[in-house]
């Protein structure tokens, strides 16, 4: 006995480009959010009072927002991302 088998098609797959996650923007952002995080540090650890307004106020809330920056450059995503730099 003969059986005819039909001879499927191979599946043709979409090759991805294999790469890096992020774009050369999102790497900016987030080295410049290490940046601002370590500015903020610094001025916490600064040679005034204790309880000096760089201390208890700015040095904190440059950290909080150097860590915001960070956020955002994670979440950011360029708008023309074919573009491959």
């Amino acid at each position: 006995m003969s059986q005819t088998q039909k001879k499927s098609k191979p599946i043709q797959r979409h090759a991805s480009k294999s790469g890096f996650a992020f774009q050369k923007i999102n790497y900016q952002l987030f080295l410049a959010a290490i940046a601002v995080v370590i500015v903020g540090f610094l001025l916490m650890m600064g040679t005034e009072d204790i309880y000096s307004f760089t201390k208890i106020t700015l040095a904190p809330l440059v950290v909080v927002l150097g860590f915001g920056l960070g956020f955002v450059a994670i979440l950011y995503k360029p708008k023309n991302k074919d573009k491959a730099e």
